[in-house]
């Protein structure tokens, strides 16, 4: 039995030239390389779409969050395709939701609303990531 911290694979949406796409793509920057880079991995969204093997397994092997900028629900989409395990799906209208006075704007550059918008979306996934990526001796313990 290990007793590791499991990965936990963050999905965002591609949304290219989207404002909510943009802030999909930067609150997964913000949780993976400063809020838990040490329990999270990137996996874009395009590599899934592509079929990029070493992509698809790594989402098929750890439990993943994906992080969707519209209501198609790409990225959820396409691990679920992957044959990827959804611990979570964020999207970013439901953090707007919640911070209505932080509203996007720009693509190549998100305004200070936008990123503080990304931020606050990547701390409340950081708030599950450790659960959802708990010991995996605890986990087989569970299925002994």
């Amino acid at each position: 039995m290990s007793n590791e911290q499991q990965i936990v694979v963050i999905v965002p949406c591609s949304g290219i030239g989207k404002s909510f796409g943009s802030v999909s793509r930067e609150a997964a920057y913000e949780l993976c390389e400063n809020l838990r880079p040490a329990e999270t991995r990137l996996v874009a969204l395009s590599k899934l779409v592509l079929g990029d093997s070493a992509a698809r397994e790594t989402v098929a092997q750890n439990p993943t969050v994906t992080i969707d900028g519209c209501k198609q629900m790409c990225a959820a989409k396409m691990v679920k395709q992957s044959g990827g395990n959804i611990a979570r799906e964020a999207t970013v209208f439901d953090a707007f939701r919640k911070h209505k006075d932080l509203t996007p704007e720009g693509i190549a550059e998100l305004n200070e609303a936008g990123i503080k918008l990304a931020c606050a979306l990547a701390e409340d996934i950081a708030e599950t990531v450790a659960g959802i990526g708990e010991p995996r001796a605890a986990e087989e313990e569970r299925h002994a």
